[in-house]
């Protein structure tokens, strides 16, 4: 057994172990009794590095977050969900923090003490990222946030947010700095917003919160190009996740389709199911191969990835929604009874191809990518 296939099969039992934690939460709301599961177990802490309070020695593998998203998903999307947002909201600390801040902010995150969120989705400002407009003015040795978030994950009840302001007008992607925001800062306030699945998400008001020069996460002007970095990194996971939910949802067809029974035979035995089956099979299977291909390229530092990632996304996203619509089509009506896991699913699988980055939006970085050549 592998290394990566170790760390998946851990990853799975782990989510098994879970599962009452899983659904103790309150639909949509953080849930930090499965959060901390995640850390007492020792799941969170294998994807932090020593410094940021994890038993890792270096930075986590976009192969290791790969496995454990795939594993997880496959397991449960609530507890897939949960440890996704705990390291995407942190990463950037890990990525471009001091040794001070990592310890600070992130140290509580790989414990399983606090939460954490990524911030940089607003209002006027989603696929087109370099367009946000939440100010951060100087104010004394800090700075003053003013503006709206929205879609933030774990938004409104992390402990610690990740946020990308302007502090230079006017210039676009080069003039955007990442902050890190207590979460009961004094004057940030949120409200939670509800979507098409129940996961933790909401809006961000922020009204004159002060942060110290000691918040500025890397260099000021330069947070445009963590977060996308960040993003780069997360970007094969996200295929990764959606390929364990396909997964679940193709295993489920296929044991649907070996016991039911139509005009005296299985329904396996129908071309019409059993040739849906094998496209999806081998569709899957290609996605799975492009998203570890993309995450190996990434963790070498390879020169295209972000035009691995952004394939990696869009053809594991767009895959998975096929499956899962085939899925339930082999299953017809039952499928789409309320708490089916194939209706689950079906609701599931329908923001990874709007969040990180649209499908449209990864074509065109792929597009921008081949003609830079």
């Amino acid at each position: 057994m592998t290394d990566r296939d170790r760390l998946a099969s851990d990853a799975a039992a782990i989510a098994r172990k879970l599962a009452a934690a899983a659904a103790s939460g309150a639909e949509g709301r953080v849930n930090r009794r499965l959060i901390g599961g995640l850390a007492q177990e020792g799941l969170l802490p294998r994807l932090f590095p020593r410094r940021a309070g994890g038993t890792r020695d270096e930075e986590v593998s976009a192969v290791d977050l790969c496995a454990v998203r795939e594993a997880l998903a496959k397991e449960s999307t609530v507890t897939e969900n949960a440890i996704a947002i705990q390291t995407l909201g942190a990463y950037p600390i890990v990525l471009a923090g001091s040794d001070e801040q990592a310890g600070r902010y992130a140290g509580p995150v790989a414990r399983g003490e606090a939460v954490a969120a990524f911030a940089l989705t607003e209002p006027g400002a989603g696929t087109d990222a370099g367009a946000l407009a939440l100010r951060a003015e100087r104010d004394g040795n800090g700075y003053r946030l003013t503006g709206t978030k929205v879609f933030i994950s774990n938004a409104p009840d992390a402990d610690v947010y990740t946020l990308f302001a302007r502090t230079t007008p006017g210039a676009g992607t080069k003039g955007i700095t990442a902050f890190i925001v207590n979460g009961d800062a004094k004057g940030l306030n949120g409200t939670a917003m509800r979507l098409l699945s129940a996961h933790p998400i909401g809006r961000l008001e922020l009204d004159g919160v002060l942060v110290s020069e000691d918040q500025v996460l890397g260099e000021v002007d330069h947070g445009f190009k963590l977060a996308m970095r960040t993003l780069d990194l997360f970007r094969p996971s996200v295929g990764a996740s959606v390929i364990g939910m396909a997964q679940a949802a193709l295993d489920a067809a296929v044991a649907h389709a070996s016991s039911r029974q139509a005009f005296g035979r299985p329904i396996k035995e129908f071309q019409a199911v059993s040739h849906q089956l094998a496209e999806m099979a081998t569709r899957l299977e290609a996605a799975r191969a492009l998203v570890y291909a993309a995450a190996e390229a990434y963790d070498r530092g390879d020169k295209h990835v972000a035009r691995r990632s952004a394939m990696a996304k869009l053809f594991a996203t767009e895959t998975a929604q096929q499956v899962i619509d085939v899925a339930i089509q082999v299953h017809g009506a039952i499928a789409l009874e309320q708490g089916h896991l194939l209706e689950h699913l079906y609701r599931e699988v329908r923001a990874p191809r709007i969040y990180e980055g649209t499908s449209e939006i990864q074509r065109e970085i792929i597009a921008r990518d081949l003609f830079r050549q």
